[in-house]
């Protein structure tokens, strides 16, 4: 009796102890699956925001992305790419040094976020909650911005011959509108977008009381070295009622374009300039670099309005080439060498600088910026690796002030030697910031810091320049 007694308490335990140990089981491996789909990356949950944040504004149609990532299957097909852009670094292009200085729109990813890509990746790209259909952000096809209020486009496509060398060209835009207004900012859009090297433009203003005929005439000059008086009497720019001024009111560097450049979008009491009723845009330098076949630009112009009167007028000045201050040593760099340039110039007056917009060429291998005066030191912009293809102009998050007496000083380092990869020329050769218009080619070079500012006043740098 009493060992059948033990026999089936005995049973009882163990039987508890299979339920037991079944529980512990079913729970450890419900934990387990729970924590699996903790650590697993979607789409839907994690990935489309990523994307549509950092890479869709650029990879859609009409924009500098090659291909489109605004889907999922967009995004599945470029997987591995995505992959490895992001992983080292080299998407999304963001060349300035984010440990320096912070900018408005930087596009710089935290490491979480690029481990989060890379798991994404090797997990097999898995959709998701098939209930979630996460939508990019609406655009408009026309701008990289909002829709345009004026949309120009040149009176005639530029012919781009394909004989391998650089093209130089002014073009006009004229335009006509039903009264004067203020125009927040000006977009080119490049249609030629491996072509287009820079431009540079201003606008051209007519007083209505006075007579001209600037829709007729040449639409494109093909000769920028020739006499400029002469290039735009034949593009019909001066005034035709033989009275003084001959010429109209001209505002300069309205228009401005580099490779990866988006103009500088200011809030409401920031910059801005009149626009009058009858002008035109006049770009009095679009550089087209080597194209190797025949082939047309119809880049055209975005046109911002502004509702609000003008309250802070932006000012723009630039050190180096062309600019106020000179390179040093005498800008020749050798074949096979690396060398080092300095250019800088100190300040007569407080300002807030807003933007500033480092420019070099191919052989250009690092650039910094900053203002010093004796040990005190306010940092601008460094950029560890240049690359050509991205010269942002940067937008500080608030306006900095630069006191008065402080030197802006740039250095600028080149590389001449075989091992550059972008060393247009092998082996090396001299290159120099060639004569006028030639500096202005892709196989010369140029080292220029270019600055936006307002005369400093008391609060600037409590406003905001990341305009909502």
């Amino acid at each position: 009796m009493f060992c059948f007694q033990l026999f089936s308490n005995f049973s009882v335990v163990l039987r508890y102890i299979y339920i037991g140990l079944a529980i512990f089981f079913f729970a450890c491996s419900g934990e387990h699956s729970v924590d699996k789909r903790q650590n697993e990356v979607t789409w839907t949950n994690n990935i489309a925001n990523i994307v549509f944040t950092n890479c869709t504004p650029c990879h859609r149609p009409n924009q500098a992305g090659p291909f489109n990532l605004l889907s999922y299957n967009d995004a599945v097909k470029k997987a591995k790419l995505i992959k490895f852009v992001t992983q080292t670094g080299y998407m999304p292009p963001w060349p300035a040094d984010a440990s320096y200085t912070h900018f408005v729109g930087e596009r710089v990813l935290a490491d979480s976020i690029k481990s989060m890509i890379k798991q994404w990746v090797e997990q097999g790209c898995k959709y998701g909650d098939s209930a979630l259909k996460p939508e990019p952000p609406s655009f408009n096809n026309l701008s990289f911005y909002r829709q345009p209020d004026l949309v120009i486009k040149a009176q005639q496509p530029v012919t781009i011959k394909g004989n391998g060398t650089d093209a130089f060209y002014i073009v006009k835009f004229p335009y006509e509108i039903p009264h004067d207004t203020i125009v927040d900012f000006v977009e080119f859009v490049p249609h030629q977008r491996k072509l287009v090297h820079h431009v540079n433009g201003h606008l051209v203003s007519y007083d209505s009381k006075r007579k001209f005929n600037y829709q007729n005439g040449v639409g494109i000059n093909l000769d920028v070295t020739k006499n400029l008086m002469s290039a735009y009497s034949e593009m019909h720019i001066p005034y035709t009622d033989g009275l003084q001024p001959k010429f109209p009111t001209l505002t300069p560097n309205t228009v401005y374009y580099l490779p990866g450049y988006l103009p500088p979008n200011y809030p409401d009491d920031v910059g801005g300039f009149p626009l009058k009723k009858h002008g035109l845009f006049l770009l009095n330098n679009i550089h087209y670099g080597p194209s190797s076949i025949d082939c047309v630009d119809s880049s055209y112009l975005n046109v911002f309005f502004r509702k609000t009167p003008i309250k802070r007028g932006v000012k723009e000045t630039q050190l180096g080439t062309f600019g106020v201050s000179e390179i040093e040593p005498a800008f020749f760099i050798e074949p096979n060498k690396v060398k080092t340039f300095v250019t800088q110039t100190t300040l007569s007056q407080d300002i807030s600088v807003l933007s500033v917009n480092p420019h070099m060429h191919l052989i250009g291998k690092s650039f910094w910026a900053f203002a010093f005066l004796g040990s005190d030191t306010i940092p601008l912009i460094r950029i560890k690796k240049w690359d050509f293809r991205w010269q942002y102009y940067y937008t500080f998050l608030h306006p900095l002030k630069i006191p008065k007496g402080y030197t802006i000083k740039v250095i600028g380092e080149f590389d001449n030697t075989a091992q550059n990869p972008n060393n247009p020329f092998h082996p090396p050769r001299l290159i120099t910031n060639g004569n006028g218009v030639e500096s202005m080619k892709t196989t010369e070079e140029m080292f220029q810091f270019i600055f936006t500012y307002m005369p400093y006043k008391t609060g600037d740098e409590t406003i905001s320049l990341n305009r909502p």
